[in-house]
C-alpha cells in the first residue's frame, strides 16, 4: 500500500485543482487512510506523467460520492492505452503473426450500440420457447453469444464486442432466463437440453458453422457445445472459465470465496439458519423452489447480491443493482442452484478436461481475469496447460466481468483476431 500511496500527489494536486480547495485535497487525504482504501487495488507508482494520464480519466464528469471517485480513479487505470498496459494485451502483432496474419492494429474499444435487425421466439420443446434476435451484418461471419448464468440473460451490451459490418451477431436467451418463457422454470432444463437448442437455433438460422463466444457460465456451454459439435465452429472465444467442477462450486458457494468478500459474504450465509450451513446449494434450494413467493424472492435477492457484489475488481452499481431486481434475480439464482446442484449434468467431474482432444484442432482464445473471485484463475490455467494451442490472455488488472475495461479490451481483440483470421482463409 505504501508504494500505491506515494503515487497519488498527482491525483491530489489534480483534485485540488478542480475542486478548487485544499479542503477537497484533504479530503480525498483521509479517504486514502479510511476503511474506503481497500476498494482501489494496489497498482505501483512509475512516472508522473503515467499518474497524470491516469488520473486526469477519473475527473472528466462530476461526482458527489467518496466511494464514486474512488471507483472512478480506479477504472481509469483499467482504460490507461494499450500501449501503457502491454502485460494485459501483449505484442499485438505477434499475436497476428502467430496466426499468418498481417494486421497489428487491432481495435481494443467496444463498439457504439446497436438495435436488432430481426427478433423472434423458437420452440424447442414442449414446454420451453426461446428468445432469440440478430444484429449487425445479415451476410457476416455467424458469431454465437451464450450468456452466463446459467440464467441471467442477454442484454443489449452483449452486442458490442462485436463489428457489426463484419459479423453476423446472433444472441438468444437460454431456458428459464431473459425473455425466454417459462420464466425461471427448471422442467427440463439441463446442459444437454440448451447444447440441443443450439444445434436447433443453428439449423432455424440456416448457419452451417459459426464462431462461439461465451464468459463465466457461457464458457462452460460454449466447451459443451463444441465437443458435441465440432464440425459447427470455426473459432471459440472464451472469458472468465469455469469448467464446472466441484472444487469451483465450493469456492464459491461454500465459503473459500468468503476470505476475500467476508462483508458480501455475511448476508448470503445469514440467509440460511446455522444448521443449515454444511450445504448452501440445498439450503438455497429448498428456499427457492419454496411455495411461498416471498421466500423464493428473499432468497433468490440473497443469493444473486453474493454474485453481484464479488464480480468486480472494484465495486459496480449497476451490478450491485441487478440483485434488487426481482425478475431477474429469481431466474438468475434458480437456474444457477439448479445447475449446480445437478453438477450441471456432466457425467463426470472433470468432463470438459476429459475431452478437450476433441476440439484443440480449432482456434480459440481463453481471457481470464487474475483476480477474478467467481471463476478463479485456476481453472483457466487448467484449460490453457490442456489446450496449449489456445492463445491464452491473461488480464492483470481485472476480475471477473466481461464489462471491466481491460476485460472487455481482451474479447474485442479475440474478435478482432478472428475477423481477420477468416479474412484470410475467404
Amino acid at each position: 500500500m505504501s508504494e500505491f500511496m506515494a503515487g497519488h500527489h498527482g491525483c491530489l494536486a489534480l483534485f485540488s485543482t478542480h475542486c478548487g480547495s485544499s479542503s477537497a485535497t484533504t479530503t480525498v487525504s483521509r479517504l486514502f487512510s479510511s476503511p474506503l482504501a481497500p476498494v482501489v487495488p494496489c497498482i505501483p507508482y512509475t512516472t508522473p506523467p503515467r499518474a497524470t494520464l491516469v488520473y486526469a480519466l477519473a475527473w472528466t464528469r462530476p461526482t458527489t460520492s467518496l466511494l464514486g471517485i474512488c471507483n472512478r480513479m480506479s477504472q481509469s487505470m483499467n482504460m490507461r492505452p494499450l500501449k501503457e498496459n502491454q502485460d494485459v494485451t501483449g505484442d499485438l502483432a505477434a499475436r497476428f503473426a502467430k496466426l499468418g496474419v498481417k494486421n497489428s492494429s487491432a481495435r481494443s474499444e467496444i463498439y457504439p450500440p446497436i438495435e436488432p435487425n430481426r427478433t423472434g421466439f423458437l420452440q424447442v420443446s414442449d414446454i420451453h420457447s426461446l428468445y432469440w434476435e440478430e444484429s449487425g451484418n445479415p451476410e457476416g461471419q455467424p458469431i454465437l453469444f451464450l450468456h452466463g448464468g446459467p440464467g441471467s440473460g442477454t442484454s443489449g451490451g452483449n452486442r458490442r464486442f462485436f463489428d457489426p459490418e463484419f459479423y453476423r451477431i446472433i444472441l438468444f436467451d437460454q431456458r428459464g432466463a431473459g425473455k425466454s418463457t417459462p420464466h425461471a422454470c427448471l422442467e427440463d432444463n439441463t446442459t444437454w437440453a440448451l447444447v440441443s437448442d443450439i444445434e436447433k437455433l443453428r439449423g432455424h438460422l440456416k448457419i452451417e458453422k459459426w464462431q462461439v463466444f461465451g464468459g463465466s457460465w457461457g464458457s462452460t456451454l460454449a466447451l459443451t457445445y463444441t465437443q458435441s459439435y465440432p464440425e459447427r465452429v470455426t473459432g471459440v472465444i472464451m472469458r472468465g472459465i469455469f469448467l464446472l467442477r466441484k472444487k469451483e462450486i465450493d469456492w464459491f458457494y461454500q465459503g473459500g470465496a468468503a476470505a476475500i468478500y467476508p462483508d458480501a459474504w455475511e448476508p448470503y450465509r445469514g440467509h440460511i439458519p446455522v444448521e443449515e450451513r454444511g450445504d448452501f446449494l440445498e439450503a438455497y434450494s429448498k428456499r427457492l423452489n419454496s411455495p411461498d413467493e416471498s421466500v423464493q424472492l428473499a432468497a433468490a435477492k440473497a443469493w444473486t447480491n453474493w454474485e453481484m457484489a464479488t464480480s468486480y475488481l472494484v465495486p459496480n452499481d449497476e451490478s450491485l443493482k441487478r440483485g434488487e431486481n426481482e425478475k431477474f434475480a429469481l431466474a438468475f439464482a434458480r437456474v444457477e442452484n439448479h445447475y449446480f446442484r445437478n453438477k450441471g449434468f456432466f457425467r463426470t467431474d472433470s468432463f470438459l478436461l476429459e475431452n478437450i482432444d476433441k476440439i484443440r484442432h480449432i482456434p480459440a482464445v481463453i481471457v481470464q481475469g487474475r483476480y477474478d473471485m467467481v471463476c478463479p484463475m485456476v481453472s483457466a490455467w487448467d484449460l490453457h496447460r490442456a489446450w496449449p494451442e489456445a492463445d491464452f490472455r491473461l488480464v492483470t488488472s481485472a476480475g471477473h466481468s466481461a464489462n471491466e475495461p481491460s476485460i472487455a479490451a481482451e474479447l474485442v481483440i479475440a474478435c478482432e483476431l478472428h475477423k481477420a483470421l477468416t479474412q484470410k482463409q475467404l
